[in-house]
């Protein structure tokens, strides 16, 4: 198993199926921006994903 322990969340949730590629670049534009958000609660809020998908990627790290 690859070790994914410095795996940023974009990437996990693109590994999983969770979000897309582009999804990913909104999210961390939005950041650059200025949006204080973590990568999640802003994922969240656009609908990209839920809370189902935070569980799976967090399973899928071994946490």
């Amino acid at each position: 198993m690859a070790d994914n322990t410095q795996e940023k969340i974009g990437e996990g949730l693109i590994r999983i199926g969770a979000i897309s590629r582009e999804q990913v670049e909104e999210i961390l534009k939005l950041q650059k921006q200025g949006d204080d958000r973590l990568f999640g609660e802003i994922a969240i809020a656009l609908g990209y994903i839920d809370d189902k998908a935070i569980e799976k990627y967090l399973k899928s790290k071994g946490l």
